[in-house]
C-alpha cells in the first residue's frame, strides 16, 4: 500500500487551505505548478493566487523536496530529517525603488522576523523613456525544513500571506 510522504501531505493540506480561499470567492487561484524534475529526482510544488477584484498583485507559496530527502524517508535512514523547503513569494508594482522601504516595514510587522525577507526590482528598459513602475518580487524564505509537525501551522501561515497580500494591495494604490 502507498504511503504518502511528508512532501505528499502537506502539499495537501496546502492546497486545501489555497482552494478554500478560492471557493470563499474573495481570493482567485491564478496557477499550480506540480512538477517532478526527473533529472534530479526533485519535486515542486506551488500554487499562486491573487485578491478577487483587488489589482495585480499575487502571492505564491512553494513546497519543494529533494531526491536526499525522499531517500532519507523511504529508507528511514538513521539520524536524518527529512522534510521540505517552503518559499513564500508576492510579486506586485511599485512606483519608485523608495517603495520598497515601506513594503519591508509592513512584512516585518506582519511576519515579526520569521522568515527572511527580500526584494527584487525589476524593469522593462525602454531607451526612449524612463520606467514608469517596476516590479517588486518579495521573497520570504525560512531557511529550514519543514516536516509534518508543522503542517498545523499551515492555516496560520496562510492568513498571514492574505494579510501580506492585503497590504501589498493598498501600498499599491
Amino acid at each position: 500500500m502507498f504511503d504518502p510522504t511528508i512532501f505528499d501531505n502537506m502539499k495537501v493540506v496546502l492546497e486545501g487551505a489555497v482552494y478554500d480561499l478560492d471557493l470563499s470567492g474573495k481570493f482567485v487561484v491564478t496557477d499550480r505548478v506540480d512538477r517532478i524534475e526527473l533529472s534530479t529526482m526533485s519535486r515542486t510544488y506551488s500554487i499562486q493566487f491573487c485578491e478577487q477584484g483587488k489589482g495585480e498583485c499575487h502571492a505564491e507559496i512553494a513546497l519543494e523536496a529533494g531526491i536526499s530527502d525522499l531517500a532519507a524517508e523511504l529508507m528511514q535512514v538513521k539520524n536524518s530529517a527529512p522534510g521540505c523547503l517552503l518559499a513564500i513569494r508576492f510579486r506586485h508594482y511599485i512606483r519608485s525603488v523608495e517603495d520598497c522601504l515601506d513594503v519591508g516595514l509592513a512584512f516585518e510587522d506582519i511576519w515579526q522576523g520569521r522568515p527572511s525577507i527580500h526584494q527584487t526590482i525589476s524593469f522593462v528598459y525602454d531607451p526612449m523613456e524612463r520606467p514608469k513602475r517596476f516590479m517588486d518580487l518579495i521573497e520570504l524564505q525560512f531557511d529550514r525544513k519543514l516536516d509534518e509537525a508543522q503542517i498545523d501551522d499551515f492555516p496560520e501561515l496562510v492568513r498571514h500571506v492574505v494579510i501580506s497580500l492585503q497590504k501589498l494591495n493598498q501600498l499599491s494604490k
